[in-house]
């Protein structure tokens, strides 16, 4: 069996954070042809749900990096990656120092995410906790109301890109965390940070569908440097035109960009899917 696996940001979703009518005509193409499809992406649950929902992803879900795999036939995660009390206050207390407010993402007991935050110091951090609370469907909670036992993914920020190098630099030297960057989409002055158990990412996460699911060929699109994990596992890798460098260097080759249906024009001609209307 096949497998396809789309990044969401920047690769499957057009500038608008969206589906377009294409490419969901697309989706249903290849549901037609019998290939499997799924994504991996740095975002929780509710936030892949959204721009997705209407478009049969039925294969696990790659969430939170890599950290997380969801069933939506079983309705429950399979794998997740937790970080300990210990991890979350040692990087809390970090970005602390660096004057960036954590936001601190946690796995509740129903199966979803809520994220707790401190105080926002600057405007981009408001936008910040707007986009996750309004378009990412995440709930926001103070602080001080996170319980010790809760159970965290991951924690992120955003601030300058000064800033945020200290703190790569500093979970470079930590065993078991990894940090992921970029420039924040509020600000380009900005940048994000993703800080996760290292034993997660997108590449891992493949190696365990591929094996309890006996894909026999793996067929990955992505845009970011979290996805050069899975670039390395995959049988065949492709970067959109608005990929990162380095990411394009490791692709099987490069196709159009995110916001110009660049994966599914690449996907009719791949696989030759004939629309039935046209």
């Amino acid at each position: 069996m096949k497998l396809v696996v789309f990044d969401l940001d920047g690769t499957l979703l057009n500038a608008s954070s969206v589906v377009s009518a294409f490419t969901g005509e697309t989706l249903a193409l290849l549901r037609q042809s019998g290939i499997h499809y799924t994504v991996a992406t740095g975002r929780t649950l509710q936030a892949a749900l959204g721009p997705i929902r209407d478009h049969r992803f039925s294969q696990p879900h790659i969430l939170k990096n890599g950290t997380i795999i969801w069933c939506p036939q079983r309705k429950n995660y399979s794998h997740s990656l937790l970080l300990t009390q210990q991890e979350v206050w040692h990087v809390m207390t970090a970005m602390t120092m660096q004057e960036i407010t954590p936001f601190v993402f946690t796995l509740e007991a129903d199966g979803k995410h809520s994220v707790y935050h401190g105080p926002l110091k600057t405007t981009q951090e408001g936008r910040l906790a707007q986009l996750l609370e309004d378009e990412r469907q995440l709930p926001l909670e103070p602080l001080r109301a996170m319980s010790d036992t809760a159970h965290v993914i991951n924690l992120s920020g955003m601030g300058p890109a000064a800033s945020v190098q200290t703190l790569i630099d500093m979970i470079a030297e930590e065993e078991d965390l990894t940090a992921y960057t970029g420039r924040a989409i509020q600000d380009p002055n900005m940048r994000w940070l993703d800080i996760h158990h290292s034993g997660g990412s997108k590449g891992s996460a493949l190696g365990i569908l591929r094996e309890d699911y006996d894909y026999q060929k793996i067929i990955v699109f992505g845009d970011g440097k979290n996805d050069l994990s899975m670039f390395e596992v995959a049988d065949e890798s492709y970067a959109t035109e608005n990929a990162d460098p380095e990411l394009k260097e490791k692709a099987t080759g490069i196709i159009g960009h995110h916001d110009a249906d660049g994966v599914a024009h690449f996907l009719r001609q791949r696989f030759e899917l004939a629309d039935s209307t046209s």
